[in-house]
């Protein structure tokens, strides 16, 4: 079974995590939102939320592809909880080329840790390059409309969180 380890800290989903999510069912088998736990990051949803929200959205996902998809925290190493939970493949979405120079170090220190573990760049769709959580907190902080970055669910719990 090839299983494919998707990270991030998904605060929140975006539909841009959601159209690489789509496109990373072709690849695999199972495909494992690592949710991640980062200290250095105060997130505007907590852990749980997260991890609902993703569960939430791929369940459709999951009915329409036949890809099992399922949420996991994290807070150790990336190629750790790529073994944790049995992942060959980390899948990476990229947006611009700042994207890749950050992707680039991390391949790299990933596979002196673990050679054996593949990592996988989707670019994102057009319609999606711009859409970064944390620009998303911000448009929906100061008031403005996300609900085209974000899907419906999500609006509605940003706008419950941040009124």
């Amino acid at each position: 079974m090839r299983i494919g380890l998707y990270p991030g800290t998904f605060d929140p989903v975006t539909l841009g995590h959601m159209d690489i999510i789509r496109r990373a069912t072709s690849l695999v088998d199972e495909l494992v939102i690592g949710v991640a736990i980062n200290r250095d990051k105060a997130p505007l949803f907590s852990l749980e939320e997260r991890v609902a929200m993703i569960e939430g959205e791929c369940g459709p996902l999951t009915e329409q592809t036949g890809v099992k998809i399922r949420a996991h925290p994290f807070e150790n190493l990336l190629i750790d909880c790529a073994h944790d939970v049995g992942a060959k493949t980390i899948i990476r979405g990229l947006r611009a080329v700042a994207d890749f120079e950050y992707e680039f170090q991390m391949v790299g220190m990933n596979r002196v840790l673990d050679d054996r573990v593949e990592t996988v760049f989707l670019m994102a769709d057009a319609e999606h390059q711009a859409v970064a959580s944390k620009l998303v907190k911000e448009i929906a902080r100061l008031g403005g409309d996300v609900s085209h970055f974000v899907p419906a669910s999500v609006h509605r719990a940003l706008k419950a969180r941040l009124g």
